[in-house]
């Protein structure tokens, strides 16, 4: 199994653990809060310094969510 697949793995598994048998049409607010929580602790966890993991939420990882929308749309 690559990398990139296991990736997928590990975003799917955290996706369940998020929704935690929430309704994402009915309780997409709440399920956005702890989205925004889960990716705030892990910058966090991973950059140890505020201003880089601000750096990296802002510089890298929007970038990168705009990417993987992109992607998914072109397939449809």
């Amino acid at each position: 199994m690559t990398e990139a697949q296991k990736d997928t793995q590990r975003s799917i598994a955290a996706a369940k653990v998020m929704l935690d048998g929430r309704d994402p049409k009915a309780d997409g607010p709440s399920i956005l809060t702890t989205l925004e929580g889960f990716v705030a602790l892990v910058l966090l966890s991973v950059m140890k310094d505020e201003r880089t993991a601000a750096a990296m939420l802002n510089e890298a990882l929007v970038q990168g969510i705009e990417q993987r929308i992109a992607l998914h749309a072109s397939r449809k």
